[in-house]
């Protein structure tokens, strides 16, 4: 049985009491909610925060309502079986519901939260193991050592960015909300990464993701794909999501597509603006998912090898494309 570390655990109630404590604890210190993520990542040591902060008692993390111009707003802590159901999101984002489904789980979503989805750890072969196995082939430089496993030439880490809903709701325009114990901002959530395995999220140590805003979305079809080998359990090898508005003649009035598991954070596809005030009939989805498929660079850092996944990234642009344009 492989244990977890010791720590100290806190269990605010409020919002305030986990910002001051998070603040207090230094940035060794943590904060949790499902634990889907971060608790198997401390029995591998890959982490050993000394502190853990628990938000799952902060009931102001788990409201989702919409606001008077029409938009979404869910709290960081909304279970993902809560946000697949919930009839506000069901009615007006079903694209976020079908895309919340395919994480993991029932019992997993049952305890993993949205905003632990849109923080989860970038990941690695050579990273996600125990750690006999990381001290037989060498640590890596996101846990002990000073060498990317992937990349060894190179001087950064090349972990890719695995969680599913931050290409959907990068296509939504989904913006965030982040707060400490003495500031509070608001960001875009494509803003919220960067490109680096290790330093992957552009949010201090202090700061708790609190909300994430999805603004209305009227005329506007929105769909998400996940390549990976089961049907279940597993982590993407590849996500492509997209979002496509048409006008009553069908020609595209505003499009966007943004890969997953490619990269340490999720890559927005520049040739969409291609759909841009044209019919999006077969030739130019076929075009446009020609053109991103020669400038794919998957490594081998996820399920399946890296020429299959290139190839799949044409496939299932294909495919999330012709099932918007109907």
């Amino acid at each position: 049985m492989i244990r977890l570390p010791p720590f100290r655990y806190f269990a605010p109630k409020t919002l305030d009491d986990a910002a001051h404590l998070l603040a207090e604890a230094g940035p060794d210190a943590l904060p949790v909610a499902g634990g889907t993520d971060l608790f198997p990542n401390m029995k591998r040591r890959q982490v050993t925060p000394p502190v853990v902060i628990g938000l799952r008692g902060v009931r102001q993390l788990s409201d989702v309502r919409q606001s008077p111009d029409g938009s979404l707003i869910l709290g960081a802590g909304v279970t993902l079986t809560r946000l697949a159901a919930h009839p506000l999101v069901r009615q007006g984002w079903p694209a976020l519901a079908d895309a919340a489904l395919l994480i993991s789980t029932p019992l997993l979503r049952n305890m993993g939260t949205l905003g632990g989805n849109l923080c989860l750890d970038t990941r690695c072969h050579f990273l996600n193991q125990s750690v006999f196995w990381r001290k037989a082939i060498g640590y890596c430089m996101k846990a002990e050592g000073d060498v990317c496993r992937v990349a060894p030439s190179g001087s950064r880490c090349w972990a890719i960015a695995s969680a599913d809903l931050p290409p959907l709701l990068t296509a939504l325009d989904a913006t965030v909300r982040l707060v400490s114990a003495s500031s509070e901002r608001v960001m875009p959530l494509a803003d919220l990464y960067r490109d680096d395995g290790i330093h992957y999220l552009a949010k201090a140590p202090d700061e708790i993701l609190v909300e994430v805003v999805v603004p209305p979305m009227p005329g506007a079809r929105a769909a998400y794909l996940k390549l990976r080998r089961r049907d279940t359990f597993d982590f993407p090898a590849l996500g492509v999501a997209a979002m496509l508005r048409l006008d009553p003649d069908g020609a595209c009035v505003s499009a966007r597509i943004v890969l997953g598991a490619l990269a340490s954070r999720p890559l927005e596809v520049a040739e969409a603006r291609q759909l841009v005030g044209a019919q999006v009939t077969p030739e130019r989805i076929a075009a446009l998912a020609e053109a991103v498929t020669r400038r794919a660079r998957p490594l081998h850092l996820a399920d399946f090898t890296p020429s299959y996944r290139k190839q799949m990234v044409g496939v299932y642009i294909t495919r999330v494309l012709n099932q918007l344009a109907g």
